[in-house]
């Protein structure tokens, strides 16, 4: 009977570390740091320096758009490539762990796809060279900044230190 009480005691145990490994992972990885914004967007809390540093990643991101729209008005689909080759899947790597951990799920997913797209717009500008075929992927690309901006506001400062 002691045997039996023992396996119980155990299984409860490891039933409650299970449970809190499935909260934490929920808040770390999934659920980031947000909260209704007034504007009824998601409002993302972050430090200002973590704001920065996303609002930095945006202007690449328009710099680039820019330099693909210049390349393709020359037909230099290399110049293309190469821009969108910058803003490629090799970028996600500039983002610190701590700030994930406050972006939720959908807001990473849409970013890392961003990422993957512009990655397929150097290959095919390279091998499909297409111009009509990567001002669709370009418009593409822009419709989920569109949707991202339409969905998300990045809060930083005072508003950050009183929501903890």
């Amino acid at each position: 009977m002691a045997a039996t009480r023992k396996s119980g005691v155990y299984l409860a145990i490891i039933g409650a570390l299970v449970a809190v490994i499935a909260v934490m992972t929920y808040k770390l990885l999934l659920a980031g740091k947000t909260e209704a914004a007034p504007d009824g967007r998601v409002a993302i809390l972050v430090e200002p320096p973590e704001r920065d540093l996303l609002l930095q990643e945006m202007r690449l991101f328009l710099e680039g758009l820019q330099a693909m729209a210049a390349g393709l008005e020359k037909d230099d689909l290399g110049a293309v490539a190469s821009a969108a080759r910058a803003l490629g899947s090799k970028m996600t790597g500039d983002i610190p762990p701590a700030l994930m951990t406050k972006l939720p799920i959908e807001f990473k997913t849409l970013g890392l796809s961003v990422h993957r797209d512009f990655d397929q717009i150097a290959l095919d500008a390279e091998g499909l060279r297409l111009p009509k075929h990567t001002l669709g992927q370009i418009s593409a690309v822009m419709q989920k900044c569109v949707a991202c901006h339409r969905t998300y506001q990045l809060r930083a400062g005072d508003t950050v230190a009183s929501a903890r």
